[in-house]
């Protein structure tokens, strides 16, 4: 098949599995089109079957901004002209999927399938803006299939927007023999000199991810036992969280990493992983823990459930629990029986449930089923 994958090349749950999907349907002889306003940071090597088209966005004295819904239809009428690919696949509704349908459109093409991917921002966009809604529904309605990162999502999207249409479940992925390949280990003396328990965190430093819990928990943690906090990401609220450890004396005891293409030689440090999100579509993150035999700390919402299953392979509690999170914290830290069960489960279950190749062939099937249709 030849597909255009759009997507944003940043930092982030849609940005990594757009990537990673690229890379595995070229590796599995497909012709792949990545199209966005950047490279995307996990495909800046080569890559045979995979082909990069990034977005040129101009700007005109008519607009105050520049148009990068419409500049990114122009640019698939015109690869798909040079290319004649069979579909495009638009992770995210808003822009990406108005935009391939704009330029479905501009080509007069009936043959030309549109799949739209649902990560979760393009629904709980709305909850911000109500603007957004009428374009977002049409968009997913117009499309000729969907599929969602969790059945959380897809049920908030059908309540949300009213839709019929099927949705189809298809959850992230990792990639996993390469975990258990790659036998270097974190330099564990670099963050932990004296041995200290590590734990992590990870994020875009949005308030809805709640870093300031994540701090206050390790506070908690410190006060009984020696430990680091290791702190990735970059974003708003980054400086708020950095006079918050400060303030509670946390200073010599975390590391502030900031963006990490990779973050698997972090996590390969980690002996607990913190996510108290108060939002969260699916935790890709949490599975990337979890592919690392990290147990997670979460708070028990949105698609994280689908992730972290409760006391097996880590603990999820109601958002805002600091008090209760930081007690499961301190008992997976001092009771090392515990802890290997949770690493070994989680690891476990990132291989059975999340691995590559078994998500891999359910994306290739549905492309096959719309454009069978």
């Amino acid at each position: 098949m030849k597909i255009a994958i759009v997507c944003y090349p940043t930092h982030g749950g849609s940005g990594v599995v757009a990537s990673e999907l690229a890379l595995g349907l070229a590796e599995r002889g497909h012709e792949i089109h990545i199209v966005s306003y950047a490279t995307p940071f996990r495909l800046s090597s080569f890559s045979q079957n995979l082909f990069i088209h990034e977005v040129d966005i101009a700007s005109y004295p008519l607009f105050k901004y520049p148009p990068y819904a419409l500049n990114l239809a122009a640019t698939l009428a015109d690869i798909h002209e040079a290319h004649h690919f069979d579909l495009i696949h638009a992770h995210y509704a808003v822009p990406h999927a108005a935009s391939a349908f704009l330029a479905k459109h501009i080509l007069r093409s009936e043959k030309l399938k549109v799949i739209t991917t649902l990560h979760g921002t393009d629904i709980t966009l709305v909850g911000a803006d109500k603007s957004f809604y009428r374009v977002i529904k049409f968009s997913i309605e117009e499309s000729d299939g969907i599929t969602a990162v969790s059945n959380f999502l897809k049920d908030r999207t059908i309540r949300e927007f009213d839709i019929t249409r099927d949705i189809r479940v298809i959850h992230n992925f990792v990639e996993t023999k390469h975990v258990a390949q790659n036998k270097e280990e974190c330099a564990r003396e670099k963050y932990a000199p004296n041995g200290e328990k590590i734990l992590m965190h990870a994020s875009n430093f949005r308030p809805v991810k709640r870093v300031s819990d994540v701090i206050r928990i390790f506070d908690r943690v410190q006060k009984e036992i020696p430990a680091k906090l290791l702190l990735v990401g970059e974003g708003p609220e980054r400086m708020f969280v950095q006079q918050l450890v400060k303030d509670l004396g946390l200073t010599d005891h975390v590391w502030f990493l900031g963006q990490q293409d990779y973050i698997e030689p972090v996590l390969k440090c980690a002996d607990l992983f913190l996510l108290p999100t108060e939002q969260e579509s699916f935790g890709l993150v949490a599975l990337e823990a979890h592919n690392c035999g990290v147990p997670v700390i979460g708070a028990n919402t949105g698609g994280l459930p689908e992730v972290v299953i409760n006391g097996e392979t880590g603990f999820l509690l109601p958002v805002g629990e600091i008090g209760m999170m930081a007690e499961k914290a301190l008992a997976i830290l001092k009771d090392e029986q515990l802890n290997s069960k949770l690493k070994h489960n989680a690891r476990e279950r990132a291989v059975n449930h999340f691995d590559r190749e078994l998500i891999l062939p359910q994306y290739e099937a549905y492309y096959e089923e719309i454009l069978n249709r």
